[in-house]
């Protein structure tokens, strides 16, 4: 399953500093995960600068900031690039703390793997369960993919694999290329960013209407009484002094 391509809607710019003029942008944190050397910080630069960078020195947890217009809509995107220390014994993940703390801090996630190494897609599973364990909302969007699509030759992981997974799990996958298609990598964090901005105003509008019954038009009613009342007081002063 592939979302509808959208990379012609997007637009990458630094943060700016904030303006009282407008309205400051959706907050939208993502995480990617995965095992090492499937190619997570070559993902994430390829789709903030559109260049591919093919070797990383071992990845220490890195944070990216930038404003992003996703279909019009401003975002104010950080992308948490995690370590590849992930160890799965008996289908079981050995969580570290900053990876814990990661999977609590971020709204949408990227699972990982390489098409090459059939041990890094055998993390995504626990890593999906572990996700779902801290946020037991099933609208936190995951979305699972496949990277390295280019080197056929030395496939490991089958298409269908990562399609069967994906459906067991409920998520949406795609196969891709980090170092040959810009357009899959942009269209991977745009439908994350949309499906997260979409969960917001969901969780959002609930949130507000559990916490503050909002009457209708107050601002509205509270004129009415104070005009009324004005009216009663000019009334009555006449027949005061009469």
């Amino acid at each position: 399953m592939r979302p509808p391509s959208m990379s012609g809607h997007c637009l990458l710019a630094p943060i700016p500093e904030s303006s009282s003029d407008c309205l400051p942008p959706k907050d939208i944190k993502l995480a990617v995960l995965g095992a090492g050397r499937v190619g997570k910080s070559a993902m994430i630069v390829r789709f903030l600068t559109k260049r591919f960078i093919g070797d990383y020195e071992p990845n220490t947890g890195k944070l990216y900031s930038r404003l992003v217009y996703v279909e019009g809509d401003q975002l104010s995107l950080q992308i948490q690039d995690t370590p590849g220390g992930i160890q799965v014994q008996d289908n079981l993940l050995q969580v570290a703390d900053p990876l814990s703390r990661c999977v609590q801090w971020a709204d949408g996630f990227l699972l990982v793997y390489s098409i090459t190494d059939y041990d890094s897609y055998q993390a995504i599973r626990p890593l999906y369960q572990h996700i779902r364990k801290v946020h037991p909302d099933a609208r936190v969007p995951v979305v699972i993919v496949g990277n390295k699509g280019d080197l056929l030759h030395a496939r490991q992981v089958q298409t269908r694999d990562g399609v069967q997974l994906a459906n067991e799990l409920g998520s949406l996958f795609l196969e891709i290329s980090t170092s040959e298609n810009y357009e899959d990598v942009c269209d991977v964090f745009q439908h994350l960013c949309k499906e997260v901005s979409k969960s917001h105003g969901v969780s959002g509008e609930r949130r507000r209407a559990s916490i503050i019954p909002r009457p209708r038009s107050p601002n509205m009613q509270d004129l009415k009484r104070r005009f009324k009342q004005a009216l009663s007081s000019k009334v009555k002063a006449p027949s005061a002094l009469g």
